[in-house]
């Protein structure tokens, strides 16, 4: 199966997480076939609290990505939260991705898709697959060669998000690259005194949900001790686990 595998960091906390995560990748995709992405954001821009971490900022980040693609040869994503960052963002990484809250933003999709990058549009909560189909036109009229969407899970009620699969193929009709995101999709939106929670069991089983619904690409969130993770530990996977649902996937 051609898939689609991104998996990384939710955020940069240090040279050595990503030194780990990257040489772990690389041994999967040299085992398995694979050409995995790696992900990481150099600011998380959207966290729960004003106090919680958010990264090393553009500047360092991105020099930090950079160094994950020089020593590794993995291709990058990462996303961005303003239109300003797209420019020295498409510089470094492959993927620029549009955060799911942000996923209507005009000037953010325009300055994404004129970098020449893939474009992956993460499904607002608030939004059904049919409706992706207009931030879709606004990368592709913008220049975008290649968008990718991302499912992860709609807002039910207080602090939860259900996942409607029907989305996935609703959103095939619209692009042909769409990820099942597992570990953002088992949230609790800050649903844990000031911080997201979530429960990452769920996780290999949103993958194969996912791909009986015809998913193409999957999105992990992987972290060597999720529980010390500096943003959304409660839903990260154990890097050690990521090879097994890998290779359930394919």
């Amino acid at each position: 199966m051609n898939a689609t595998l991104i998996a990384g960091p939710c955020v940069i906390e240090s040279a050595e997480l990503l030194d780990t995560v990257a040489t772990k990748l690389v041994e999967i995709n040299r085992k398995q076939g694979t050409d995995i992405i790696f992900k990481a954001s150099f600011d998380k821009a959207n966290r729960t609290s004003v106090s919680s971490f958010r990264g090393p900022g553009i500047d360092k980040g991105l020099q930090m990505l950079s160094d994950v693609k020089e020593k590794y040869g993995l291709r990058l994503l990462t996303d961005i939260h303003e239109a300003w960052q797209a420019e020295p963002a498409g510089q470094v990484v492959d993927v620029l991705q549009i955060p799911a809250f942000l996923c209507r933003q005009t000037d953010l999709l325009v300055a994404a898709a004129r970098t020449g990058c893939v474009v992956n549009i993460k499904k607002a909560q608030f939004l059904s697959g049919h409706d992706m189909q207009y931030p879709v036109e606004k990368a592709r009229q913008s220049g975008a060669k290649d968008v990718w969407l991302t499912e992860r899970g709609n807002m039910l009620g207080y602090n939860n998000l259900v996942v409607d699969f029907r989305n996935i193929p609703d959103m095939l009709e619209i692009v042909s690259t769409v990820i099942m995101d597992c570990t953002h999709s088992v949230q609790r939106p800050g649903g844990a005194d000031g911080k997201t929670g979530g429960d990452r069991k769920y996780v290999p089983m949103m993958a194969m949900a996912a791909k009986a619904f015809g998913a193409t690409g999957w999105f992990f969130e992987v972290h060597p001790h999720p529980d010390k993770g500096l943003s959304d530990a409660a839903n990260m996977l154990e890097l050690d686990k990521l090879e097994g649902v890998i290779e359930r996937l394919l």
